[in-house]
């Protein structure tokens, strides 16, 4: 059985900013949700694109939220996960949304328009790596850096 060892605040920013998708987990007056994204990591903060009439889109903005990122490895049962949390915010500063697009701009994976960008600037950042032995970053299947 492996053992779980926290990772530091460094690593989880790493592997967060090296994902591309994640699960954002909200609460709402009909109780949790967790939802698939897409997002991408601009300056100190996650950003993903969502439409105004979706669950996040309509109910997410001054909330807390947290995105939690992981990869697992079957055969040697070992893995790690990330979990940033902080409050939502919609971006409707012009210079901001453009700052967004020249940096990384978030790329939806499911069809249809996301015109509403949400950015969450995580205030806690918590992670735990299972098993010893391993870097995480080197056995991602994508690694994405800006």
């Amino acid at each position: 059985m492996n053992e779980s060892f926290d990772l530091s605040t460094t690593e989880c920013e790493e592997l967060l900013r090296a994902g591309l998708v994640g699960r954002v987990a909200a609460c709402t007056p009909n109780g949790p949700h967790i939802i698939p994204v897409n997002y991408s990591v601009v300056d100190d903060a996650i950003v993903l694109r969502t439409t105004p009439y979706s669950l996040l889109g309509s109910q997410a903005s001054g909330t807390v939220l947290a995105l939690e990122v992981d990869q697992f490895d079957y055969e040697y049962r070992r893995g790690w996960s990330v979990v940033a949390r902080g409050r939502a915010k919609v971006v409707v500063d012009a210079a901001e949304l453009e700052h967004i697009r020249e940096t990384w701009n978030p790329s939806a994976w499911a069809a249809g328009g996301r015109t509403l960008y949400l950015r969450l600037r995580w205030t806690e950042l918590t992670g735990r790596r299972l098993g010893q032995g391993w870097d995480p970053m080197s056995t991602l299947p994508v690694h994405r850096s800006v």
